[in-house]
């Protein structure tokens, strides 16, 4: 079997897979059920969302003395013609205003959006091998200041910085260790990994949730689903996958405690009891290695995420209570951002050799639902009887929320337009499937715009306009990046500039369905190759430009603040690449794009309504860097 071009020229470049192998520490020795923890000597307490953590106030210090350096050799390979970006950058040392300060956003579908985000993060990554080469982006992802993933994109996310912030290609180039078990998508999430039998895996979720159980929480469906995703995307060889991980050990593992890696940020939706559908001005949660909560208006409060299973009334802990631990098990915090994947789920019952204790146990969890909620987790509320007169949630000890793209804002860019992180540019990596045929077509980013100027917040920056899906199809903005906001000054509020990057055809057909649970390691690394040459346009193929241009996007609005005119290259770039306010709402063509590398032959084209599998041989073109053209045989 042939590797993709990723892996191929990673073995070429003699990279060294599993550097990076610690994993994120259990808070407790009990597993997946919560217990009590010992308190800190100044209690936990619930804050208000006045303002950033003092956490991330002090880790943003440390973050941009690490960002500049890596930002600056980006710059310079970028090739900017007529601009000193070192000599510009070198003040940035001295003068905050001047610092870019970068946001990727990977949206949610599904495995799909696991693996073409993959793509787009090796593509960013200085690890990746040739990714510093002359027109390369390698070094944008150690340049960023956050990293926000929802849904699929949270699998990602979750899964690298579980592994102390590793990267893609020790991923999947990994031949032994725990890295090569993991992103197992050949063996199914309703079998399990191969390094068990299923009746002992199936016995591994059921013992796990009813621990959970015992110790008198909540359980849903997400409890089995989160236990399941741990087994791909933590660890499958301790005999558990992990059930003992906590997200909230990420702030103590080293790549992220000294801001060599950004700021992860997971993200769901609340939906309360009784709620069946998700408002436009629904009340966005984040998930960051210290907290959780929220900075909309309805819900402005954040608790610390370690003891967030402890019972918090009105913000603090009563006299006598205990501090509780391993509620933010990693796996339940992406299967909440991922848990509109409970139904898909529920199709367990109609696997060969499912044992009826485990079906039983699921069944009396949905009996105690209402009808329509089988998408809930539910989380114990560290926000009861707190702010009452302006927190909904405040009069429930129960806190339930949904997956994040389920309000339509499938790409986590909320978190990222936060007026007080003070974002400049964001990489929005779009895998949703919204046409017939799985692909993009601009709706998670016409949610947000809508969201952002219907329910404006006081805590947001200012969206960029962004035009109808009928535009992102007739203008082909769905085929190609796209920048969004370039003007500074037409913008009411100051706000970030949006690069998009919607998932397209460049070597592979990666519109695969979102509820396609199983992938045999060829298709995983084609469609992570695919991503790769989207992030890169086929590395720079497609546009030799294209890293300068990335480039001046970055620097757009340092640019502006300090009143630096841009150089003519990117004054080029921004009359090809921005969005220049044209619209085309007529009804669309029927939108069925073909690889731009190379074509896979006509029996192996997934099917136009099911993003159907792949099974015939493909070309893919490694294009200009890759320096090969791999016959890849699935």
């Amino acid at each position: 079997m042939v590797p993709t071009a990723l892996l191929a020229c990673a073995a070429v470049a003699g990279f060294k897979a599993g550097g990076l192998e610690l994993l994120g520490q259990t808070t407790t020795a009990n597993g997946y059920a919560p217990s009590s923890i010992p308190c800190p000597s100044i209690l936990p307490t619930v804050r208000a969302a006045s303002g950033l953590s003092s956490q991330e106030k002090s880790w943003l210090a440390l973050r941009r003395n690490n960002s500049l350096p890596a930002l600056v050799n980006v710059l310079e390979r970028a090739n900017l013609t007529g601009f000193d970006a070192t000599a510009y950058l070198r003040g940035a040392a001295d003068n905050d205003t001047m610092l870019p300060k970068i946001g990727i956003a990977v949206s949610g579908g599904g495995y799909r959006a696991l693996m073409n985000g993959a793509g787009a993060l090796a593509a960013f990554d200085s690890r990746t091998p040739n990714a510093t080469g002359p027109g390369q982006l390698g070094g944008l992802l150690q340049a960023a200041t956050y990293l926000s993933g929802l849904s699929g994109g949270s699998w990602l996310v979750g899964s690298l910085y579980q592994q102390n912030f590793t990267s893609v290609a020790s991923i999947l180039s990994a031949t032994g260790g725990s890295l090569s078990q993991l992103w197992q998508f050949n063996e199914s999430i309703l079998d399990g990994p191969a390094t068990l039998s299923t009746t002992k895996y199936y016995r591994q979720l059921f013992d796990s949730v009813e621990t959970k159980e015992d110790a008198g929480f909540n359980t849903s469906i997400t409890d089995y689903w989160g236990r399941a995703l741990s087994y791909q995307l933590f660890n499958a060889t301790d005999g558990g996958g992990g059930e003992g991980y906590t997200f909230s050990s990420v702030a103590n593992d080293t790549e992220f405690a000294s801001a060599q890696a950004p700021m992860p940020i997971l993200v769901a939706v609340e939906r309360s009891p009784g709620q069946l559908a998700i408002l436009g001005n629904s009340t966005v949660f984040e998930f960051n290695p210290w907290e959780m909560g929220s900075y909309d208006p309805g819900a402005a409060a954040f608790a610390p995420l370690r003891f967030v299973g402890s019972a918090f009334e009105n913000g603090t802990l009563p006299s006598g209570r205990q501090c509780m631990g391993n509620v933010d098990n990693v796996g339940f915090v992406v299967g909440t951002s991922s848990s509109l994947f409970n139904q898909a789920f529920l199709q367990i019952s109609k696997v060969e050799g499912v044992p009826d204790f485990l079906i039983n146990a699921i069944n009396a969890t949905l009996a105690r639902l209402s009808g329509g909620e089988e998408d809930i987790a539910s989380w114990p509320n560290p926000f009861y009887h707190y702010g009452t007169a302006h927190n909904l949630n405040a009069n429930s000890t129960v806190l339930t929320l949904v997956d994040g793209g389920e309000d339509l804002q499938n790409i986590p860019l909320h978190p990222l337009t936060l007026s007080y992180r003070e974002v400049d540019v964001i990489i929005a990596v779009d895998s949703s499937a919204d046409t017939a045929s799985h692909w993009p077509n601009g709706t998670a980013m016409v949610a947000t715009y809508q969201r952002s100027a219907t329910f404006p917040s006081t805590n947001s920056a200012g969206f960029p306009i962004v035009p109808d899906q009928n535009t992102f199809i007739n203008l082909g903005l769905n085929t190609r990046p796209t920048f969004f906001g370039c003007n500074a000054d037409n913008m009411t509020t100051p706000g970030p500039l949006v690069v998009y990057l919607p998932n397209s055809p460049y070597s592979f057909l990666s519109n695969v369905s979102t509820f396609d649970l199983e992938y045999t390691n060829e298709e995983r690394d084609q469609i992570v190759q695919n991503g790769y040459n989207v992030a890169t346009m086929g590395n720079a193929s497609a546009d030799p430009a294209w890293s300068a241009c990335l480039g001046c996007a970055v620097l757009s609005r340092s640019m502006n603040r300090t009143q630096t005119q841009p150089p003519a290259i990117c004054l080029d770039c921004f009359s090809r690449y921005c969005w220049d306010g044209t619209v085309n709402a007529t009804t669309p063509a029927p939108y069925e794009p073909t690889p731009a590398i190379a074509q896979p032959s006509p029996s192996s084209s997934p099917s136009s309504s099911s993003g159907g599998r792949r099974s015939s041989p493909v070309v893919v073109g490694c294009a200009a860097a890759m320096l090969c053209v791999l016959l890849i045989s699935t």
